[in-house]
């Protein structure tokens, strides 16, 4: 079970890679990075609502070191075509091939991949990872709903599979089923702020201030001074008229560097 979390994780690095140097592109990447997203596009952001943890969701699965060129990208692409002519059972080309798909942004060809190497390997877990990640881009939240909970059969606890599964649920308006999974989130993984941020997020959206405050607390406590946190947090405050705690983190936000243009929203209540 490790190692298929460990070919999951880095399916994209070494697809990538292997594209590049199939291709002979003098192109530098390293590996996805895993961190706590440093946040500014979100596959969540497309699948739905602009959200203050879609700007985090992203970065913990997809974050490329170094932007490279559409036209690289699609050399690579033009030479894994030809591979894959020559050699149309390699699920390895075929992954490949959808991770530059997915760099081009070309959802619909990367799901049709995905499929391939499905119809290859029916368990292949990053195949049904990825493809989720698709249809979530494509809004077609069923499907990708059905992928996360086919790799979490083969692939159980993977943190961001059931992240994904309950961001997915939140999108097709499953309220209570939402809430559930990211109840279990945070109970299977009680040390990870990103489970906390989760939850309070969403707890957020549906006007549960005073809870959404203690998940906010939660994350902070085990991620000190995370701008995005704590913008969220002073959003809570306001919203629960506590205006002047609201101003002295805005304060304080001010003073870290943050734009004042994201206050601006707020009006002045004495």
């Amino acid at each position: 079970m490790r190692k298929k979390e460990c070919e999951i994780r880095n399916h994209h690095h070494y697809a990538t890679k292997g594209a590049w140097q199939t291709a002979c592109c003098p192109l530098v990447l390293t590996f996805w990075n895993t961190a706590c997203r440093p946040l500014v596009l979100s596959l969540w952001q497309t699948a739905c609502r602009p959200l203050v943890l879609s700007f985090i969701i992203f970065h913990l699965s997809f974050s490329p070191a170094g932007a490279q060129s559409p036209r690289e990208w699609r050399d690579s692409l033009a030479v894994l075509n030809k591979m894959i002519a020559a050699q149309p059972q390699s699920t390895d080309l075929r992954l490949k091939k959808a991770a530059v798909n997915i760099e081009l942004q070309q959802w619909e060809y990367a799901v049709e991949e995905y499929g391939r190497v499905l119809e290859l390997d029916s368990k292949n877990p990053a195949a049904l990872y990825f493809r989720a990640y698709c249809y979530n881009h494509l809004r077609r939240y069923d499907m990708a709903r059905a992928d996360y909970e086919r790799f979490l059969q083969i692939v159980p606890r993977h943190f961001d599979a059931q992240l994904g599964l309950a961001m997915t649920k939140r999108y097709l308006g499953k309220t209570l089923e939402t809430q559930d999974e990211l109840n279990r989130l945070v109970a299977l993984y009680p040390d990870s702020a990103l489970a906390y941020a989760a939850r309070a997020d969403f707890e957020q959206e549906q006007k549960q201030y005073d809870l959404a405050l203690y998940d906010w607390d939660e994350a902070l406590r085990l991620r000190p001074g995370q701008q995005d946190f704590l913008l969220s947090k002073y959003n809570v405050l306001w919203s629960m008229k506590r205006y002047d705690e609201a101003r002295h983190l805005q304060d304080e936000l001010l003073k870290a560097g943050m734009p004042r243009t994201l206050f601006n929203n707020r009006k002045n209540v004495k």
